[in-house]
């Protein structure tokens, strides 16, 4: 069970990126986000949520496995927060551009409560602050698809 939580957390190959495993595992998510767009809102909620929820059990077992509190392995995190990133808009190549932008530098950055939720315990930490990012990432990404009506 531990090596399905391991390929889960670190989305498969997606988490041994020798260089920025963190952008890798977005691109995951944008792959995912590509590959649904059309589904209804209420699907890419099912669809985040059932990712979430994986992804806490799996990077808490991840987590467990390396030795680490938040491996940089783990990027089912970071999977989930280019999800929430894109729901419940459709938006075409620059529109992915700036949502995977915006994502990246909010993740990095952690906003205020995104830091703060790291320290909440095992994969629930892990999950939570990419997730806050991600819900700035999918207002300012809102807000740049009204000031840009046809761009994105």
């Amino acid at each position: 069970m531990t090596r399905l939580a391991v390929w889960f957390a670190t989305a498969g190959p997606a988490g041994y990126s020798p260089v920025a495993p963190g952008t890798a595992g977005s691109a995951v998510g944008v792959l995912i986000y590509i590959a649904t767009w059309r589904a209804t809102l209420n699907q890419q909620l099912l669809l985040l949520l059932a990712i979430t929820l994986a992804g806490i059990w799996a990077a808490d077992a991840a987590a467990r496995h390396f030795g680490k509190g938040d491996p940089s392995h783990v990027v089912i995190d970071e999977v989930a927060g280019q999800l929430l990133t894109f729901a419940g808009l459709a938006v075409g190549g620059p529109g992915i551009l700036l949502g995977f932008l915006l994502f990246r530098l909010l993740d990095i950055i952690k906003p205020w409560p995104a830091r703060q939720l790291e320290s909440l315990h095992g994969g629930l930490g892990i999950m939570a602050d990419d997730l806050m990012a991600a819900v700035y990432a999918n207002l300012l990404l809102r807000g740049a698809i009204l000031l840009f009506p046809g761009w994105l």
